[in-house]
């Protein structure tokens, strides 16, 4: 193979394909990204960690076509060193060698032979949803996801189609997230679980795109694609939890506060709590505050109050500080309904004028 290319453009596309680029054992070539040069002008960059699979296409100007398999972390820090911006690129005993006017290097490349091919699934009806509206489902729930795949079904973002959208759903069983999309779908959308993991990486991907993507599902595959990116994720076979029992029906004492003001006094508080984040949160109805309380046996303590509008019974839980502001994302709204169910039962988190998002937290032990 032989292309000269834009040092600015191929950089910026190895360094999102060199995300997923690991070392692994059995298997030294997923270390590596795939060049495809192609016939009309074409280069397509490939990467995958066999769970999640990347394709993307850069205009290049091809001298000679050919493929290769080189080191992802080795070619991106050859290309952030060199200062010009036209390159090219060429293979050399089965090496790639890189050059400009001023610098010339040659990368020891594996065997291209050994790329795990990446699933196409191009033959099937697609879906069309606008990305933005995707991306937003996902970065609303994917953090509440668990990081244990001791159940697979819940270190996974779970997507159905709800009454007038997309529904976004997932849960670590110590809080859960759900965010509602008011989305056009064009066909059907199955009830898909999605790996957490490979959910940063789409969001990552596609978070700037403008216009729709298109999305197909093929037994447990489901594939991204828009006019120079291509994904493919795997699915998990199973089941997800029926989410909505852990949801209280009834509340004893609902406080509505500003936003900025919590997320201002829980970030204080974090650095007061002890090794397991603990925070209390103390609802006054007569005096109309939230009072939020950190114990650090070895740094000092910290006591916080907040206005807040408040009815039903006084209250008191300990939370997991850390579970409380990373939801604060996810809320539009300048102002929060917290509503607790009572002692020892879970915290719902809303904003005030946007209820297409609901998070629920689990107290913790005394």
């Amino acid at each position: 193979m032989k292309i000269e290319c834009d040092k600015t453009k191929i950089e910026e596309v190895i360094q999102k394909t060199a995300r997923l680029a690991n070392k692994h054992l059995t298997l030294p070539v997923l270390s590596c990204v795939y060049l495809d040069v192609l016939n009309d002008n074409k280069l397509i960059i490939k990467a995958t960690n066999l769970d999640i699979g990347l394709e993307i296409e850069i205009k290049v100007k091809v001298i000679e076509k050919g493929v290769v398999a080189v080191p992802a972390n080795i070619l991106l820090g050859v290309l952030s060193s060199i200062k010009e911006n036209n390159l090219i690129f060429e293979t050399k005993d089965n090496n790639l060698k890189i050059s400009s006017n001023k610098n010339s290097v040659i990368i020891k490349c594996l065997p291209h032979e050994d790329f795990p091919s990446i699933p196409k699934l191009e033959n099937l009806k697609p879906i069309k949803i606008n990305c933005q509206d995707l991306i937003s489902g996902f970065k609303a729930v994917w953090y509440s996801a668990s990081n244990s795949n001791i159940k697979p079904e819940l270190a996974s973002v779970f997507i159905y189609k709800g009454d007038n959208g997309l529904v976004f759903v997932s849960t670590d069983s110590f809080r859960l997230a759900e965010k509602k999309v008011n989305t056009k779908i064009t066909n059907d959308f199955p009830q898909t679980l999605i790996p957490y993991k490979n959910v940063s990486e789409i969001i990552k991907l596609f978070e700037d795109n403008r216009g729709d993507i298109e999305v197909i599902f093929d037994k447990n595959q489901m594939a991204f694609i828009t006019e120079d990116i291509y994904v493919v994720s795997r699915l998990i076979d199973g089941s997800f939890p029926d989410y909505k029992q852990i949801i209280p029906k009834t509340y004893n004492t609902t406080a509505t506060v500003i936003k900025n003001d919590l997320i201002n006094s829980m970030k204080t508080s974090n650095i007061f709590s002890d090794a397991l984040n603990k925070v209390k949160l103390k609802i006054d109805v007569k005096n109309k505050s939230l009072n939020i309380e950190s114990k650090n046996n070895d740094i000092g303590e910290s006591q916080e109050y907040i206005s807040a509008s408040t009815s039903g019974e006084n209250i008191e839980l300990n939370f997991n500080s850390k579970y409380i502001i990373d939801c604060m994302q996810s809320i539009s709204s300048d102002s929060l309904v917290l509503d607790f169910g009572g002692t020892g039962k879970p915290l719902a988190i809303s904003g005030t004028t946007d209820k297409s998002f609901l998070y629920i937290v689990m107290p913790m032990n005394r």
